[in-house]
């Protein structure tokens, strides 16, 4: 009990007005109270304190006894609305509705259905209860408004919602850091005048031709010759770390006495559920094992770290054949850290002078800023945190701007109802499209930004989300650049993507893989002592994967949806009425991927200096094996401003007995380089 009160008190003591760094009683009371009545550990808890602090709609909640308590209120309002939503399932049942009558108030063969406004449609055989459900809506001619009539259509209409209206413009803490590292090294002051040309040089380390591919065309053989061949791997790279033999490889679902050691993916042993210890399974390439999977068995482990879909090599034994007993876990070993000879680093370091004239001694250190969409709040689409962080980025002289997706985001509430203005300036609006709508927003933005900047270098990493966008799934295509209408400064490059910038590299991707890897780790022992971010990192560097889970995060798992006005006509036996029970068919979109080409979603060669993986969890910045790992947070939440990321780059220096040795020496960029969480 000692353990779980100083663990909450770690956690939630610098939320309440506490003193001593101790949380007041009545606080920690309630505290507990949740931990019993809803059986979740601190951190679980933990994790649900910071959905609903974004859910709220801000980052400076404190804890105090009303809120606690209106926390609680929240996490069995929650649990009811999924006790009602199991218990609806479990009692639809399918009927097979009679003849139409003429009797009825539906036309007999119901040709009017969906045709006359207030045409009740006859009940469908396929309908649950003998009933069908209609969503109401708005028969009016739109006036330049997209719309849509079907009937699974999302409905037209604002959200709907009691909350008070966020304004961007009366934000409060902008230009507030919450969080720092590096901040010994100063902000460069703006240039007296402009740079020649531009001081960063961009380089693809990724082939994006390979990424152009047919979504929705793979085979389930080639899905699982790319699963297996990824086991396989892994085993060969595990050999030549620790000097194995073969002999000392086996499959851990055959019965044997002696030790081996096991290669494979880990998995569940349902379907539905969270990872746990007691559900852990292996799962064997067929080379190795016959594909088979075998329960695992981690008491004896004193530390373990455990997510779907993770390589892993475990040493132990099957003495009885219903389960592998694990005594130890085999360390992976990591991609080499990129280098460049001294002689590169003196012309990449030139690059830092505005000017040839330029005092050399006194190089201008450069910026770099970056954020990750949504770019406007659930309450319109006038992009006003955009439009600041483009501001912000003139002000400073921005050297560059990483920008993530989703810029349409496909669940905008607006954007799912149809409810938005098309542009004004095109003469013809039914012949508008969702790439009219980005030209509009975010590429005339940009074009007014690279005129005030040009030496400005702009990249833009598309997102599973962004509604404008043919590539829907993972691995993704870039956005076409000269269809969107983009200026010549933007990059447009693939989902995820490794890019030198000079002479260092940045991988990336917008996929949210840290809150992937929260939601579905096992974790034990002395493993739950370690941040969240840091295990998460050291995950996808070991894994050598911007998405390392598989399957990923089921969508029904995930935060819900802005809340738009939306009902449900249920016709019964010729009555209307609104069906208030019935939940919403929408849900959010997750994470489509093509296991045919999750060979793209791997980082090869060398690991990344800078790793940049944007989430909905806190903005933070970690460095976790000589690799600068950020999370810029989202550039604007559902009803509040959001925050983005600030890297100020110092020259690498070399030292004269790394220049005299000629060899290749690291960038340190977790050293050289300051990163600073900002408010938008």
């Amino acid at each position: 009990m000692a353990n779980i009160d100083s663990e909450l008190h770690d956690r939630f003591e610098r939320y309440a007005d506490s003193k001593d760094d101790q949380l007041p009683p009545e606080i920690l009371g309630e505290l507990q109270s949740m931990l019993r009545l809803y059986s979740v550990t601190p951190e679980e808890l933990y994790f649900k304190w910071e959905a609903y602090t974004m859910k709220m709609g801000g980052d400076d909640i404190k804890m105090d006894l009303k809120t606690a308590r209106d926390f609680k209120k929240n996490i069995q309002d929650s649990l009811e609305r999924e006790s009602r939503g199991k218990a609806t399932a479990r009692a639809a049942e399918k009927r097979v509705a009679p003849t139409p009558r003429a009797g009825t108030k539906g036309d007999v063969f119901g040709m009017l259905d969906s045709l006359v406004p207030g045409t009740p449609r006859a009940r469908l055989p396929n309908a649950t209860n003998g009933s069908a459900t209609k969503r109401k809506s708005n028969f009016d001619t739109p006036v330049s408004k997209a719309s849509k009539l079907h009937e699974r259509s999302s409905p037209g209409a604002a959200p709907a919602s009691s909350a008070p209206v966020f304004t961007f413009a009366e934000r409060e803490n902008a230009g507030d850091i919450s969080e720092q590292l590096n901040g010994h090294i100063e902000i460069p002051d703006p240039p007296e005048e402009n740079p020649a040309e531009a001081r960063i040089k961009l380089k693809a380390n990724t082939d994006m031709s390979k990424f152009s591919y047919k979504t929705m065309a793979m085979k389930l053989s080639e899905a699982s010759e790319v699963l297996d061949d990824r086991i396989d791997e892994f085993r060969e790279l595990i050999q030549q770390h620790h000097n194995l033999s073969d002999e000392a490889f086996g499959n851990p679902a055959a019965q044997r006495t002696s030790e081996i050691i096991a290669v494979g993916r880990i998995a569940s042993d349902s379907s539905e559920g969270k990872l746990n210890s007691a559900s852990l399974v292996l799962e064997s390439s067929r080379r190795t094992g016959s594909g088979a999977r075998v329960p695992l068995q981690v008491d004896a482990l004193p530390s373990y770290n455990f997510f779907p879909g993770q390589i892993v090599a475990l040493r132990g034994t099957n003495a009885s054949g219903e389960f592998f007993a694990v005594s130890e876990v085999l360390s992976i070993p990591l991609l080499l850290e990129p280098a460049t000879k001294p002689d590169e680093l003196d012309v990449y370091n030139s690059r830092f002078l505005d000017t040839p004239d330029s005092d050399p001694s006194n190089p201008r250190p450069m910026t770099i800023l970056v954020a990750a969409g949504p770019y406007t709040t659930d309450q319109n689409l006038d992009f006003s945190p955009l439009q600041a962080l483009l501001d912000q980025a003139t002000t400073t002289h921005a050297d560059a701007l990483i920008l993530f997706g989703p810029f349409l985001d496909a669940e905008h509430p607006l954007i799912r109802t149809g409810d938005f203005d098309v542009p004004p300036h095109l003469s013809n609006p039914d012949t508008a499209t969702l790439s009219d709508l980005f030209k509009h927003h975010i590429s005339s933005a940009l074009q007014a930004f690279t005129q005030k900047v040009p030496t400005c270098s702009v990249t833009l990493v598309p997102s599973l989300r962004d509604t404008h966008h043919r590539s829907p799934a993972f691995p993704q295509d870039k956005f076409p650049k000269r269809e969107l209408g983009l200026p010549r400064q933007v990059q447009c490059v693939t989902n995820p993507m490794m890019l030198s910038m000079n002479e260092f590299i940045v991988g990336m991707s917008s996929v949210d893989v840290l809150d992937m890897l929260r939601r579905e780790e096992c974790v034990g022992g002395k493993a739950r002592g370690v941040n969240i971010y840091e295990r998460a990192a050291r995950n996808l560097l070991e894994q050598r994967s911007f998405l390392p889970v598989f399957p990923p995060t089921g969508r029904e798992k995930l935060a819900g949806l802005g809340q738009v006005e939306e009902k449900f006509i249920s016709v019964k036996e010729g009555e209307v009425g609104v069906d208030e029970d019935r939940p919403s068919p929408f849900l959010p979109l997750g994470t489509m991927v093509d296991t045919s080409y999750l060979k793209l979603g791997e980082m090869l060669n060398v690991r990344p200096d800078i790793l940049i993986t944007p989430s909905v969890l806190n903005p933070s910045v970690k460095v976790v094996e000589s690799v600068l790992v950020i999370n810029p947070g989202t550039l604007s939440k559902r009803r509040a401003a959001g925050t983005y990321a600030r890297m100020i780059v110092i020259p690498r220096a070399v030292e004269n007995e790394e220049r005299e040795k000629g060899f290749a020496v690291g960038h340190r960029m977790w050293q050289r380089t300051r990163v600073d969480i900002v408010r938008i």
